[in-house]
């Protein structure tokens, strides 16, 4: 018997490029979701034009499939006007049914664009307990919510359960994990100015590291996979769509995945039809699965550093001497079939495309050089091999379907408007500037004047109550659903002992305030605010002031106070967390250090139920806060986190992107 629903939840396949889409299609999407070539969370996909994509909207619609619009990436002071122009476009030549934002920036300028589709908030958002479900209804309205990846089957319910009238969750049911929380991972920008949040991480988690002497992929996650478990979703009527992640990945993948979902939701409770679902997803060419937290009796950790998370399919290992190497694949090897030898960290990276068939069991010999960079370059025996791309014929057929044709629009540009950006007023407020110094635990005797403390239980226990009214409260960048009435329980007390200072670290964490008007609250720097926009909306719902994002460069610091509707403040010094994580893999030891591929070193800190990745040496723009100050910032924060006795941390320059800018 059929599971009775009265709205199925949309089957939502990822496309990065025009194949991916009509696969898609193909394949039986209820809604796909796609980005541009700009403002993207994932960058390094192909993406589209603006004319490519009204042309695909444009089939899509003919076969009553929905199309959303990425624009998920964070916003630079100088880029919302092209924001702006691009939503204003999008609104009046292609009509998507839905925006996908992160940036509170993009919310303002989506309406100002007159944008009149859906609303619906990115994963990288971070919203992730329920009570902020209100507030993006209600204050931002919001359609949407993607929820956090990490949440479990009962965290999930528990969101659902506060889920106001006209706000639906989407749930990830497929596709690759990161080992960061979305939202809270700097690890790619902290390494070099190419950020996560603005779809250019290089995926420092997939490396190498070592710790006292064992060398490991310690973070490299395999895939999520809830596949005969989605059934349970089925029962949650709030959930509006399951999601498969893999904007980079090939035609082949969304193909397989989307029918296997589709067929899951459909007749999930037939035994064949479950069968033939679990055939197709092993034939997407993905990672080894996991069903990651999804079962809270049963949690499985999805970081496996003895498995190969390479992405693809692990099809063999490289065998022979050098002059005759060759892999002996585990399945058929097709014309056409894409592979991929090593990781992409290793000298000997490289892709091969198959020419002919080959059978499983028997011998491809892997040409004796590569190109580009593995040019020259001889693989190690044992070396992974995965296959990543399949072009069978069956489904090259099916995309050369004459209703699949689409207008290239040779030659054709895009014809962007002016776009009227409506500015708040700048704020008139003068204070002095002051630096502000954030601990863990209660501080003896610092002798600075402001003082911040990390809001927690542990903490409390010690600290004076009549120390509270002139206390800056930090509230943490990830609050999970089981934490949220104990969070409130601290916030109570400690206002009832006057405090009235809070930084809070994600914006939906007003909600735990009955007046927020009455305090003096703070956006944190994990707020990740780079931009007027943002800072405008942070203002409607009740913040006086923001730490804006610490992955700026210099131009972008140095424009964002001129037309600023808040005080504006930075992290000028101190440890930064470059990942705060709900996984630890277990060979890895806490408070001790590990070491990248270029000998950077870092170490992991558990607080509460979270695990904190900290680089051994810290932020500094200590000698630029003359400069700061003449722009008009006026909070200099100073975050000063317990060192373990056996980490000494480097004295380097601690710039972050100040010099080479956010990319």
């Amino acid at each position: 018997m059929e599971h009775k629903n009265i709205v199925k939840p949309e089957i939502l396949a990822p496309a990065g490029n025009k194949e991916s889409f009509l696969a898609a299609l193909a394949a039986g999407a209820d809604a796909i979701y796609c980005g541009l070539k700009q403002f993207s969370a994932r960058m390094e996909s192909k993406n589209f034009s603006v004319h490519e994509l009204k042309s695909l909207t444009e089939i899509a619609r003919q076969q009553r499939v929905k199309v959303f619009v990425t624009l998920n990436s964070l916003l630079k002071p100088d880029e919302t006007e092209q924001a702006g122009q691009i939503a204003q476009y999008l609104e009046k030549h292609v009509k998507p049914d839905a925006l996908i934002v992160q940036d509170m920036g993009m919310i303002e300028l989506a309406r100002q664009a007159g944008f009149s589709g859906q609303i619906h908030l990115s994963t990288l958002a971070n919203l992730s307990f329920p009570k902020a479900l209100n507030q993006a209804k209600n204050n931002l309205k919001i359609d949407r919510v993607v929820i956090p990846r990490e949440l479990n089957i009962d965290e999930i319910k528990a969101m659902a359960s506060e889920c106001p009238n006209g706000l639906t969750l989407e749930v990830f049911v497929h596709g690759a994990l990161c080992y960061g929380v979305s939202g809270r991972c700097y690890w790619s920008s902290y390494m070099g100015g190419r950020s996560g949040l603005r779809g250019s991480c290089v995926q420092p988690c997939r490396r190498l590291y070592t710790q006292q002497q064992t060398k490991k992929r310690f973070f490299s996650c395999v895939d999520l996979s809830i596949d005969v478990l989605v059934k349970v979703l089925l029962s949650v009527p709030q959930i509006s769509a399951w999601k498969i992640e893999g904007r980079k990945k090939s035609p082949h993948y969304v193909y397989y995945t989307v029918a296997a979902y589709k067929l899951l939701r459909d007749h999930g409770t037939d035994p064949k039809s479950k069968k033939h679902a679990l055939s197709l997803l092993s034939m997407a060419l993905g990672r080894q699965t996991t069903h990651f937290n999804f079962l809270p009796q049963r949690p499985q950790t999805p970081v496996k550093p003895d498995t190969q998370t390479g992405s693809g399919l692990l099809i063999g290992t490289v065998k022979g001497p050098k002059s005759g190497q060759f892999i002996i694949p585990r399945d058929r090897l097709l014309p056409n079939d894409v592979l991929r030898i090593g990781y992409e960290d290793q000298p000997w990276h490289t892709t091969l495309k198959i020419k002919r068939h080959i059978p499983a069991k028997g011998k491809f010999f892997i040409p004796p050089t590569g190109y580009g960079k593995s040019a020259g370059k001889t693989p190690a025996n044992g070396t992974p091999v995965f296959l990543t791309d399949r072009r069978e014929k069956a489904l090259s057929e099916i995309l050369s379907k004459p209703e699949f044709q689409i207008d290239h629009g040779s030659g054709q540009k895009n014809q962007f408007q002016p776009f009227s950006l409506k500015l708040p007023d700048k704020i008139r407020k003068k204070i002095n500037a002051f630096d502000l110094h954030v601990y863990r635990t209660p501080f003896r005797k610092s002798g600075h004047t402001q003082i911040g403390l990390w809001l927690s239980g542990q903490a409390l226990k010690d600290f004076p109550k009549h120390a509270h009214s002139e206390t800056w409260w930090w509230l943490p960048p990830v609050i999970w659903p089981n934490h949220e009435k104990s969070l409130q329980a601290l916030i109570n007390d400690i206002q009832k002992n006057g405090a009235k200072n809070f930084v809070l670290n994600a914006p939906w964490q007003t909600v735990f305030f009955k007046h927020p008007g009455q305090l003096n609250l703070w956006a944190g720097p994990f707020c990740n605010t780079s931009n007027i926009p943002a800072l405008k909306i942070l203002k409607t719902i009740g913040f006086k002031g923001a730490v804006i994002s610490p992955e700026l460069g210099k131009t972008d610091y140095i424009q964002l106070p001129k037309q600023t509707p808040l005080l504006l403040g930075l992290v000028i010094s101190g440890n930064w967390p470059v990942s705060v994580s709900r996984t630890i893999p277990a060979p890895l030891n806490m408070d001790q250090l590990f070491n990248s591929p270029r000998q950077e070193q870092a170490w992991v800190k558990k607080y509460d139920s979270d695990f904190w990745i900290y680089p051994n040496w810290n932020i500094d723009l200590r000698s630029k806060k003359n400069q700061l100050i003449q722009s008009g910032y006026t909070m200099f924060v100073n975050l000063i986190e317990p060192v373990p006795k056996q980490v000494k941390l480097k004295k380097r320059p601690g710039l972050w992107n100040w010099n080479i800018g956010l990319k």
